[in-house]
């Protein structure tokens, strides 16, 4: 018993001098980095249908969900939706644990790389766990799911593998632990597929440390990978036969990649793309961190960023510092710059392989930075042994990690706030649609060019709109889509802006089924409210410039399928928040309902209080219902005064309103009333 307690304090001693300081500081700075916006976020890209699937259908349906796409993914997608529920709030507190959990296992798993490499371990789990070229983390409930916890995984697979192998016989029990973690690494999603070419020279690494002189050296590295090399090989014929399968639907192997051209250009063409890979993950990812500081200092997030970089660095500085005055805690290793430099360029190009073979650029910049995710690794050890190899003084070698590493922070958080404005303005968004359109009716695709959103698609909307609109699915029939005819047009989902068309497609587990006949056009231009486009109030003139994708669907446009009479849609306040103060967007939402139903009257009360209150238009062109509901109402005056502000403000949108003054109904006096007062129109002249 005596003998149990001093084995378990001296574990509990090892933690708080090797691993606890590390610990706090992979904490603190993932706090900083990712958690201080999390109150204010929310959903994002695909989050939304799957937040729409755990509450309408169940975790159990992310089993047949993910079979056309990744079916290993089905079970975790399962187990977590099961635990965490459906509120964004939830989700982003998992993505932070998630993204804790990542820097510990890359922490631990390096430690093991290299004992001795104290300070080189820890400064390269802190530059992975920021790594400023993978900016997704906020899309929580997806990539938590999706990717990270299969990285946790592999990442874990590699630490129990060294452990295995450094005892004096390859230890069993820690070797089927790291076959466990490398299945559910490699199985559940093709990410990581690449970083098995890692795994081999990791233990040459080790092999040659451990059996210094043997001649045998290679073939026991090669008999050490043997059982995972059979596990990675399996895993590629499983991919090759599920891709070709009729049960896949989703990316498929680019296969232009290879055709019509000689050995020799896809050769060069393959070498280029590495390379690319190499400066877009280890060296601009970390460089492009250094603009923070040509931000304006006139905006309250360019000094809160600064603050935060300040902090970070600062903390990290002088507890790194201490740890190095203390040399028991902090060793050193000399053979670590050269093998992370290695196992960095190999990092880089391996996880480049599966994003590369389907078909998709590497960039730092949304959607695509996704794919940084199975090279931050590699960008991470890369950068890390640059700075360890050319910079020997060991206080500089800190200093400038440290600076690097707190940029990396105020980097992350940047981003973080762009996804703050954009939940914003989704809530924003789906509030004055529900003021706009109190209900709609079955098979209603709602259509539109594009909206003003960077971190949302179609797709994802389609998710929110159901979940307003339908609050009670009983079926796996979707009664409402919407669709970006950027995106859609020539698609089963919108074969053609043409009338009678059958329309259809599959929204994950459900089903679609419409027709062109059921459309209803809408239109945001930000900043501005959102416009649901009339065919007799919304042409070329009102929209002045836009692409003809949007143009051609107007009138398509049919407003039989909102629902006038029909109680405003409740919205969930966890996730659409309460609702917002009554600003102009709202007494617009409300003026165009009423013109719908030709109640002119209630739009001049409507604009009579919006401008008492002092709100004036977001756009030009959403004073025409107001100008339109004045003249109709014999308030000249007011009208005229809204005409010329529009004309000051945008002169564009001259055509549209002499279409809109030709078609109010004016008597003798009033047209000599206006006559003098529009010249500044050219009406006649068009």
């Amino acid at each position: 018993m005596t003998g149990f307690f001093f084995k378990c304090f001296s574990f509990f001693k090892k933690i708080k001098s090797e691993y606890l300081t590390p610990i706090l500081l992979i904490v603190l700075l993932c706090l900083l980095a990712y958690g201080l916006l999390i109150p204010w976020l929310g959903f994002y890209w695909d989050d939304w249908g799957f937040a729409w699937t755990i509450n309408f259908l169940g975790p159990k349906e992310f089993i047949p969900s993910f079979l056309p796409f990744r079916p290993f993914l089905g079970p975790i997608f399962s187990l977590t939706t099961s635990i965490v529920g459906v509120s964004p709030l939830s989700w982003q507190l998992f993505g932070l644990l998630v993204r804790i959990c990542t820097g510990l296992a890359a922490f631990w798993s390096l430690r093991q790389i290299w004992p001795k490499a104290h300070l080189q371990t820890l400064l390269a789990s802190l530059y992975f766990v920021v790594f400023p070229g993978y900016n997704q983390q906020w899309v929580a409930l997806t990539h938590s799911n999706q990717e990270l916890i299969s990285l946790i995984f592999y990442l874990l697979s590699i630490g129990f593998m060294v452990k295995a192998i450094q005892s004096k016989v390859i230890n069993i029990k820690l070797s089927m632990i790291a076959m466990l973690f490398a299945f559910w690494g490699l199985y559940p999603t093709e990410y990581f597929f690449g970083l098995e070419f890692l795994r081999p020279f990791i233990l040459w690494f080790i092999l040659r440390e451990k059996l210094l002189g043997n001649r045998n050296i290679i073939k026991r590295t090669l008999l050490a990978w043997l059982p995972y090399l059979l596990l990675w090989i399996s895993n590629g014929v499983f991919l090759i036969l599920y891709h070709n399968s009729p049960y896949y639907h989703s990316y498929g192997l680019n296969i232009s990649l290879f055709a019509d051209s000689s050995i020799k250009t896809i050769f060069l063409q393959t070498i280029e793309i590495f390379i690319q890979a190499i400066i877009t993950t280890g060296i601009n990812s970390w460089a492009n961190t250094i603009s923070l500081l040509t931000k304006p200092l006139s905006e309250l997030t360019t000094w809160v960023t600064l603050v935060l970089i300040t902090i970070s660095f600062v903390v990290l500085y002088r507890v790194i510092l201490k740890m190095r005055n203390n040399e028991n805690s902090i060793g050193t290793s000399n053979s670590f710059g050269w093998q992370a430099i290695m196992l960095g360029l190999l990092g880089i190009a391996a996880g480049r392989i599966p994003s590369w073979l389907a078909g998709f650029p590497l960039e730092i910049e949304f959607d695509l930075d996704r794919f940084m995710l199975s090279t931050m690794l590699g960008g991470s050890l890369f950068f890390t042994g640059l700075v360890d190899y050319f910079i020997q003084i060991k206080n500089r070698k800190i200093l400038v990690a440290c600076i690097f590493i707190a940029f990396s922070v105020g980097w992350q958080f940047t981003i973080a706030n762009y996804f703050r404005r954009e939940w914003d303005n989704q809530r924003r968004f789906f509030h004055q649609l529900s003021w706009r359109i109190p209900a709609l009716k079955n098979g209603t695709l709602i259509t539109t060019h594009e909206l003003p959103f960077n971190y949302v698609t179609d797709n994802s909307l389609t998710a929110a709109l159901n979940w307003v609109y339908a609050p009670e699915i009983k079926s796996h029939t979707l009664p409402y889509m919407l669709a970006y005819t950027k995106a859609r047009l020539g698609s089963s989902l919108l074969p053609s802006l043409s009338p009678g068309i059958p329309i259809s497609s599959n929204y994950r587990t459900m089903n679609y089924r419409s027709n062109t006949d059921n459309l209803v056009v809408i239109f945001q231009e930000y900043p501005g409210c959102v416009r649901v486009m009339d065919p007799v109030y919304s042409n070329s003139d009102t929209v002045p410039g836009v692409t003809y994708m949007l143009l051609d669907a107007i009138p398509l446009s049919n407003l039989d399928q909102i629902i006038t009479d029909a109680p405003q849609p409740d919205l969930p306040s966890f996730l659409f928040g309460i609702e917002p103060q009554h600003t102009w967007c709202y007494f617009f939402e409300k003026a165009e309902l009423a013109r719908q139903m030709g109640k002119w009257k209630e739009i001049t009360q409507l604009g009579d209080e919006a401008f008492l209150n002092g709100f004036s238009a977001l756009q030009p062109a959403e004073y025409f219902v107001f100008i339109e509901a004045y003249a109709n109402n014999s308030r000249i005056d007011d009208a005229i005064q809204l005409t010329k502000k529009v004309v000051y403000e945008k002169p564009e949108l001259k055509p549209a309103l002499c279409g809109l003054w030709n078609r109010v109904q004016l008597s003798q006096f009033e047209h000599e009333q206006i006559e003098d007062s529009l010249t500044v129109l050219d009406c006649g002249e068009q």
